[in-house]
């Protein structure tokens, strides 16, 4: 097992977490991808994803992302029934454990929203669900693919185009959409990190004021209702 996987280093992570009050809201795991067309990699990645829920678990993650494999545009019958099994078993651990567990819109097949709507379905599980990389182009318009794939959003990833360019509209989606996840930002262009980082903060913190005007006088959670807010907390 690698040092990161360890009890005893996720135990320092974690008691450094909670001196600093800190919630790991999402925990994602690389490499661990239920499907794979080698039968022995199957195998190893599982095993590896076992490995990565239990760390999540260690340090109270709310959401944990494991990607599914399949690389072409629609998953075989064989693929598609390897990856619901596996994510059935993982959720119903999530359940258990109190926390949701599903794949990112990442990559391959999980870029499509007909391929992920139907993923849910199979699952059907309440400890399931996506994280959204938010604003692709793979439906009629990032709007629309936002709109397919919020009801089953747990987790999201706002990129800088989103920020940049509809930060409004998909914030807008989200709150139509009842989401009551996190709200995270990612980049990608591995320059001046923090800056730009920083940049897409303030969009985000900006959309999240304007959505707040828009809903009125009320000045709680801009992406709930005063009536969904009192029944989330």
């Amino acid at each position: 097992m690698s040092l990161a996987l360890s009890p005893e280093f996720l135990g320092k992570v974690r008691r450094a977490m909670d001196e600093r009050g800190l919630v790991c809201v999402n925990y994602h795991a690389d490499g661990c991808h239920p499907w794979e067309d080698s039968a022995e990699a199957r195998e190893r990645h599982l095993e590896l994803a076992w490995k990565h829920i239990a760390a999540g678990e260690l340090l109270g993650a709310r959401t944990i992302r494991i990607d599914t494999g399949g690389r072409d545009r629609h998953w075989s019958a064989e693929q598609f029934d390897h990856i619901a099994g596996a994510f059935r078993k993982f959720a119903k651990r999530a359940q258990d454990g109190g926390y949701l567990i599903g794949p990112e819109t990442h990559w391959g097949a999980t870029n499509h929203p007909d391929n992920m709507l139907e993923l849910h379905s199979a699952v059907a599980s309440p400890a399931y669900g996506i994280l959204l990389h938010m604003g692709k182009d793979t439906a009629t318009s990032p709007d629309e693919y936002d709109r397919l794939l919020a009801p089953i959003a747990v987790h999201t990833h706002i990129d800088q185009k989103t920020c940049q360019s509809r930060m409004p509209a998909a914030l807008g989606i989200l709150r139509a959409a009842n989401y009551r996840g996190a709200l995270s930002i990612e980049h990608h262009t591995g320059k001046n990190e923090f800056e730009e980082v920083g940049a897409q903060l303030a969009e985000l913190a900006r959309g999240l004021k304007l959505l707040e005007g828009s809903a009125g006088t009320y000045r709680g959670n801009p992406l709930l209702s005063a009536k969904d807010e009192r029944s989330h907390n």
